[in-house]
């Protein structure tokens, strides 16, 4: 199993995700559950298609979330 950093971001109607080491995978739902579903989906469906495609898969990237005090 692979897992890819996910951005989500609030939108007017809901939310919006992104996956940065997969250009152009994107997916938009009306709430954070339906777009973390729909992202996982469109996920796989991109490395599929990128594969059928015989380009390379990006590996993914490493993320760590690190926390400063900002005055």
């Amino acid at each position: 199993m692979t897992a890819y950093y996910v951005g989500f971001e609030p939108t007017g109607t809901g939310f919006s995700a992104y996956v940065p080491d997969l250009p152009g995978c994107v997916a938009a739902g009306d709430d954070i559950d339906e777009t973390r579903a729909l992202i996982r989906e469109t996920i796989e469906a991109h490395v599929v298609s990128m594969r059928q495609a015989g380009e390379a898969v990006p590996r993914p990237s490493i993320v760590e979330r690190v926390e400063v005090a900002v005055a």
